[in-house]
């Protein structure tokens, strides 16, 4: 893969307004996603994914059917989970999702599978939690079945077994399939092996503290004999841009805190602190917020350190007020993207000179 692609991430938050304590609806919230998937295709942008989730405090527990009503409203935009909680769902339903979204968008569709870092939807649909990676195993190697065979087989533990049986609508399109990864190498290791797309979520910590992972996922995928060349890695962050880098950092502290001081309580975590925020959003940390000018700088710097192919940046984590999610957007298509898109191609000019 060649080209570096920029995108948005999102779970479609929907927490208590910071001022008023007031919650937006999930009616309107799934419809601000459409707005924002609008505006990231009119700024140029090259993806944006929506991850399944089960909870009260997000409200996109079906992806493709926000990404479905944005379709024929957008052009040249990628459209994608993520993630697809893969453990908890069918194979099956997962392809015909997809290979009808990918129908209407004309091939800009794509799955992002991974096991989930939230567990809601286990009990909620029936699965045993003791089964966690052995019902992710299954049913990707199901999945990958069914996009490259009209009629399957399976015989497994993760599901009923199926008897040479077709799977339809069938997309004339290539339908990706990547990997979500939040750090575990076997998990990097599963993606290399049948030479899938890596995403890594790397929402904390240090970035180049991924670097043995990716590593290990290159060697694998080119020791399976698969081509370097259409190797893609990618990385989703949190964040937030504005104008003003002081703007940028005030603002989205009390977002994030709140976030993270949710998810802390329920798994035993310290207090979210400015201290840990200010060190996340320097050069070498896990969080990009600033100015179009540093945010472009700390992408780039992210680039050279593991290698990636693409970016995404999560927002909101927290509230934030919509108009300030659309102007993020907006920032990350008109003024980022070109600074990373000279940056890469003066690289290029002076790699062929040198």
């Amino acid at each position: 893969m060649s080209k570096f692609e920029l995108g948005i991430t999102t779970f479609a938050e929907v927490m208590p307004d910071l001022k008023t304590g007031k919650t937006i609806s999930y009616d309107e919230r799934i419809n601000q996603l459409i707005d924002e998937i609008v505006l990231a295709d009119q700024v140029g942008l090259d993806y944006y994914g929506i991850g399944e989730h089960h909870r009260k405090d997000f409200a996109a527990s079906a992806p493709h059917t926000i990404l479905a009503a944005a379709a024929r409203l957008t052009k040249h935009i990628k459209l994608g989970s993520a993630v697809t909680v893969l453990s908890s769902d069918d194979p099956v339903r997962v392809y015909q999702n997809f290979a009808t979204l990918n129908a209407l968008t004309k091939g800009r569709a794509e799955i992002m599978a991974g096991r989930g870092s939230f567990i809601e939807s286990f009990p909620l649909f029936g699965y045993d939690l003791n089964s966690y990676d052995r019902l992710f195993a299954e049913k990707l190697d199901l999945l990958l079945q069914i996009r490259d065979n009209e009629i399957v087989s399976f015989e497994g533990k993760a599901r009923a077994p199926i008897d040479q049986l077709g799977v339809y609508p069938r997309t004339n399109y290539k339908l990706p399939i990547q990997v979500a990864v939040g750090g575990t190498p076997a998990s990097a290791v599963r993606a290399a092996n049948y030479g899938l797309p890596l995403f890594l979520a790397i929402i904390g910590g240090y970035p180049r503290m991924f670097k043995p992972l990716v590593d290990l996922y290159t060697k694998t995928y080119k020791e399976r004999g698969f081509d370097p060349k259409e190797m893609q890695i990618s990385v989703h962050s949190h964040g937030y841009i504005a104008e003003d880098m002081n703007d940028a950092v005030e603002t989205y502290f009390p977002s994030i805190k709140q976030a993270m001081d949710i998810i802390g309580k329920e798994r035993g975590w310290s207090t979210y602190t400015r201290s840990t925020y200010d060190a996340s959003r320097s050069m070498d940390g896990a969080l990009f917020v600033g100015d179009p000018e540093y945010i472009a700088k700390k992408i780039l710097h992210l680039r050279k350190t593991l290698g990636i192919h693409r970016f995404a940046l999560h927002i909101p984590v927290g509230q934030l007020d919509h108009d300030k999610v659309m102007k993020t957007i907006e920032l990350l298509g008109t003024k980022v993207k070109p600074i990373i898109d000279a940056a890469i191609k003066l690289e290029k000019i002076n790699s062929k000179t040198i």
